[in-house]
């Protein structure tokens, strides 16, 4: 049975076991808060940023765990690339066809997975060129949550966002990381506010329940975990 027709029937069913339906990130922020939500939410804008050489697994875990919430007011998710539509060749050789224009202003979230990692992978293709980084620098605003998969926290280190900052990356990189002035934590999740980092490959999968978690509430966060049948691993770092 397809996944989403697994929620669809589920969530009914589940609401007796406390897993209830999503709340919106507003409304998880006004029940913290004790205020009254406001009315209908907009939802959370994920764009996914691909390149060439892009490992499949470090961007699959994320779109799988936020796409469980898109029922609600929930999540609209779009790959997109700093070169306009175009496709993309993956590490795997997989071609995928990138419809979305890079975009951050109408992002709140933007997910980089890593590609590999050193001479001929992806990552380090894209920090030669140069204009990844400098587009994710340009990116930062407050309100935009920038978050990384595996090597793909060296793209942002890259941009000089990891500098002097709480992070974490796949564990052939963490040394790299640490000298371009990331202050490395052994987290396998590492939240840092806007910037949210994770470490090899499947915790692409974890930093997504992390931040459905942080965004929708726990409940949601364990629903998704159902849903895909996975058990988190390892823990999450988080700054005061």
């Amino acid at each position: 049975m397809h996944r989403r027709t697994v929620l669809r029937s589920g969530l009914a069913a589940t609401t007796g076991l406390g897993l209830a339906a999503a709340a919106s990130p507003a409304t998880a922020a006004a029940a913290a808060t004790g205020a009254a939500p406001a009315a209908a939410p907009r939802p959370l804008r994920v764009h996914t940023v691909l390149y060439d050489g892009v490992e499949e697994q470090d961007f699959a875990g994320p779109i799988e765990v936020f796409g469980i919430l898109a029922h609600q007011p929930g999540v609209e998710q779009r790959f997109v690339t700093v070169d306009g539509p175009r496709t993309v060749i993956t590490s795997a050789g997989m071609a995928i066809d990138i419809r979305h224009r890079w975009s951050p202003r109408s992002a709140d979230l933007i997910v980089v997975p890593g590609g590999g990692y050193g001479k001929g992978a992806g990552v380090d293709d894209e920090i030669r060129r140069g204009v990844l980084p400098r587009a994710l620098a340009d990116a930062r605003r407050p309100g935009l949550i920038l978050a990384a998969v595996c090597t793909g926290a060296m793209l942002l280190s890259a941009a000089g966002i990891t500098k002097g900052r709480p992070c974490t990356t796949h564990h052939v990189a963490k040394k790299d990381l640490a000298a371009q002035g990331g202050k490395v934590v052994d987290g396998r999740v590492v939240d840092d506010g806007d910037l949210v980092t994770s470490g090899g490959v499947t915790s692409g999968i974890d930093l997504a329940l992390w931040l459905c978690e942080r965004l929708y509430g726990p409940e949601s966060a364990l629903f998704a975990e159902k849903v895909l049948e996975y058990e988190r691993r390892g823990t999450v770092w988080r700054s005061a």
